[in-house]
């Protein structure tokens, strides 16, 4: 046995511990503001951390002290002070954005709600269903915001063919597995002149959107149940997006055809899916491939062999990505890479 090797994995298996244990005070740094508190603050007690956070000062403590451990935080003995250095907070507040690793950490939790879920399925080659992830939805629209808030209208929509010029003027626009409707919201406040249909299987989601289309007073966009499989409309739409949608879904081909289908003859399709590759290979050296395979495992693959489907998984890639929209009739297939959006995709595709 290499026992130099041994006594290296043993580290890695440390820094396996401590990291997951530091993803759950991540996540609880974030969803109770200590972050974002701690962003404005010189070096501070932990009593005083806690009453800007307006949190209970043991527990503040105890967080304080697993964050200063993990160096996130820098701790000064001597002074009993604890500050967030500049250089990280852009990777932990809501100030930055969609650089803000902490919020998509709360997924560290999410997940294991499910792990008893997930272990059976490795028996019996089930699925887990979407109704066992209460709170995905809600994650997920808070991560969209904070990525398509900057990127959407400035760098998103100028790569697809035409939408500016078209949605200025006045165009449809369909977003399938529209989730809470954020995006679209911002697509339709942005383009008044077009028309912006949203669809998701999620009865919640979709009465939270239109709920939120009339507090924002669009009636330029509305929502509507329905599965993205069975979207069942032919030459309706000058454009249809969706965002990281298609990769868990039980039927990706079906959904593809049917976005083909419901898209006007010289419609564009955009096509938001996670970054990687096909092969698993190529993503070896990808710095979030574990956490791109874990969210598969637990997630994404999982709802989708829960719905009878094959189960295509998070990472399947640019290359099985393309493939099926050729497969789906798409043509002029095109990779754009979006600074404001670096974890993901965006292939855009014309209908002719």
């Amino acid at each position: 046995m290499d026992k130099a090797r041994a006594k290296a994995f043993a580290g890695t298996m440390i820094g396996v511990m401590n990291g997951g244990a530091l993803a759950l005070m991540c996540s609880i740094g974030h969803r109770t503001g200590l972050f974002d508190s701690m962003a404005g603050m010189d070096p501070s007690t932990s009593q005083q951390i806690a009453d800007a956070a307006g949190l209970d000062e043991r527990y503040v403590r105890e967080w304080l002290a697993a964050m200063a451990s993990g160096r996130i935080v820098d701790y000064d003995a001597d002074a009993e002070t604890f500050v967030l250095p500049v250089e990280h907070q852009t990777l932990v507040t809501r100030a930055g954005g969609p650089l803000n690793i902490a919020s998509a950490l709360q997924n560290m939790a999410l997940l294991a709600q499910v792990e008893d879920d997930v272990v059976e399925a490795f028996h019996t080659g089930a699925g887990v269903p979407y109704s066992r992830f209460p709170k995905f939805g809600a994650i997920m629209a808070e991560e969209s915001a904070a990525r398509y808030d900057k990127a959407l209208i400035s760098e998103i929509i100028p790569n697809i063919p035409d939408a500016v010029e078209k949605l200025t003027a006045g165009a449809t626009l369909a977003d399938v597995g529209c989730g809470q409707g954020h995006a679209l919201l911002l697509m339709a406040k942005e383009y008044p002149n077009s028309t912006f249909t949203g669809m998701d299987f999620s009865a919640e989601a979709v009465t939270h959107a239109n709920e939120r289309a009339k507090e924002l007073g669009l009636d330029n966009a509305h929502f509507v149940e329905r599965d993205a499989a069975q979207i069942g409309e032919i030459d309706a739409y000058d454009f249809i997006t969706t965002f990281d949608a298609i990769h868990d879904q039980a039927y990706p081909h079906q959904v593809l055809e049917g976005i083909h289908a419901a898209l006007k003859h010289d419609g564009h399709y955009l096509c938001v899916e996670p970054k990687a590759e096909s092969n698993l290979a190529d993503n070896m050296d990808d710095p979030v491939a574990p956490y791109v395979y874990t969210m598969s495992t637990m997630h994404c693959m999982s709802v989708s062999i829960a719905g009878g489907g094959e189960g295509l998984g998070t990472a399947w890639g640019t290359q099985l990505a393309m493939q099926y929209l050729a497969d789906a009739g798409f043509t002029g297939i095109t990779t754009h890479e979006v600074r404001s959006d670096r974890t993901n995709t965006h292939f855009v595709a014309n209908k002719n």
